[in-house]
């Protein structure tokens, strides 16, 4: 054989080597991309045992967020590390822009967590409170109560925190097309729950319960509020801002004056009703989730919930007529805004049309049976069964019931089941922490 003949096959065992390994290195570079969009598409869980976590005090919060106790912390203590979750999304909404007023007591968690997986899901840009978990409560929201939006973000997609409602300044930084949601719940069932959940917390409550501690025995939250109720007056200091949810809560949430009826009442709640594309009503909570499926253009998955900061039923004060009567009359304005944006509801529902209603609430109650099935092992779990990322915050006056998982789930199952019963101060942290890649800031001491 010549020389020249052996080069030439010398050459052509070189170039097929080459493009074997080219090929190769196409079929590693491919294989290392899609280990890390696996890892970015995994949800999250605490790294080492979940049950060292210790959280933190910073959750001890007044309404609002106003911290008393533990100011200047902000992390629940852990680091987050993602698990596989749902697969993403092939093709965004048609419709982003959501403000979620968030009125206390009134199932506002159970929807904010909806919100929280609609827009992890979604991919969308909240607008988080510059300081801990809430918009500079019991202040009227402003701006500058936001944090900046985050790199390559142009504007805000979602609010769903709790504030006091100020329309112009939600709408001067809001996109112009916002949809805007809310929930009201019974003006009794509130105020109960209110009494409750913040007994240390709002000074009216405070007092009688330290007036009531003098007396032996110690009385029960049905006998406290009864003693409330005998004389607010002696008890509420309407000129302290931190009073704002011991009189028709609902009302100072919305930003309405919280005392007495006066001339402006009426103009203001033609406001609102023109401002609030829909007001949800926490006793008709799944036909609610039905017109807020028809108004963002969402699946029944997308409305899949369970029942958030939920209490024992021995713990609540169950009142009777005369106390119901007492607790009407002490938040009247609450009452007045409940049933007028009653009414507006089941005009809404009946334009829906109540037939299809109706066939929306079964379809969307067998699918959450179906999940909480497969998700749930226990439901109603007292907190010190719980382990840390899944014990809700525990005021001093109530005890908040949570959620076990499954044992046996998938990877991706786990991811969404975890979302579904994860707590409010929890999910926050979380998504905070994946849009800016920092932990909450603190509120500042002093």
């Amino acid at each position: 054989m010549s020389p020249g003949c052996v080069s030439a096959k010398l050459w052509w065992f070189l170039l097929a080597g080459l493009l074997v390994a080219l090929a190769l290195t196409a079929v590693l570079l491919l294989l290392a991309g899609q280990s890390l969009q696996y890892m970015r598409d995994r949800s999250m869980t605490p790294v080492g045992n979940p049950h060292s976590a210790t959280p933190s005090r910073a959750q001890d919060m007044s309404p609002g967020g106003l911290h008393r106790e533990g100011e200047g912390q902000s992390g629940l203590g852990f680091t987050w590390d993602p698990l596989p979750s749902r697969p993403p999304r092939q093709s965004r909404r048609r419709h982003h822009h959501i403000v979620f007023l968030k009125t206390h007591k009134t199932g506002g968690s159970t929807v904010q967590n909806l919100l929280f997986r609609l827009a992890e899901k979604e991919g969308l840009t909240f607008a988080f409170p510059y300081f801990t978990y809430q918009f500079g409560y019991p202040q009227r929201f402003r701006e500058e109560f936001v944090d900046e939006l985050p790199p390559g973000a142009s504007q805000f997609d979602i609010l769903c925190s709790h504030m006091r409602l100020d329309l112009p300044q939600l709408r001067r930084m809001m996109p112009a097309d916002s949809i805007y949601l809310t929930i009201l719940r019974d003006p009794v069932s509130t105020f109960e729950s209110v009494f409750s959940y913040y007994a240390s917390m709002v000074p009216a409550f405070t007092l009688v319960q330290n007036r009531a501690s003098d007396s032996p025995g110690g009385p029960d939250q049905r006998q406290l509020l009864a003693a409330f109720l005998a004389s607010p007056e002696s008890y509420y200091d309407p000129a302290d801002p931190s009073n704002g949810l011991a009189r028709n809560p609902m009302t100072f949430d919305l930003g309405l004056g919280p005392r007495e009826w006066n001339a402006s009442w009426a103009g203001e709640l033609a406001k609102l009703a023109e401002a609030f594309h829909l007001v949800m009503i926490a006793k008709h909570f799944d036909e609610s989730l039905v017109l807020l499926k028809e108004l963002l253009q969402l699946d029944y998955q997308d409305l899949v919930y369970v029942e958030l900061n939920a209490r024992p039923g021995p713990d609540r004060a169950q009142p009777d007529e005369e106390l119901r009567a007492r607790v009407r009359s002490w938040n009247a304005l609450d009452v007045l805004l409940y049933e007028h944006f009653s009414r507006l509801f089941w005009e809404k529902a009946r334009r829906y049309g109540l037939r299809r209603l109706a066939e929306g609430v079964r379809e969307l109650r067998a699918l959450a049976r179906r999940t909480r099935r497969r998700c749930l092992q226990r439901e109603g779990v007292p907190p010190g069964e719980l382990e840390d990322l899944l014990r809700p915050w525990q005021p001093n006056s109530a005890t908040i019931l949570g959620y076990d998982l499954r044992g046996n789930l998938s990877a991706q199952e786990q991811g969404s089941c975890l979302r579904l019963v994860l707590p409010e101060l929890q999910y926050h942290s979380y998504l905070y922490f994946q849009q800016y890649g920092r932990d909450l800031r603190l509120v500042p001491a002093g």
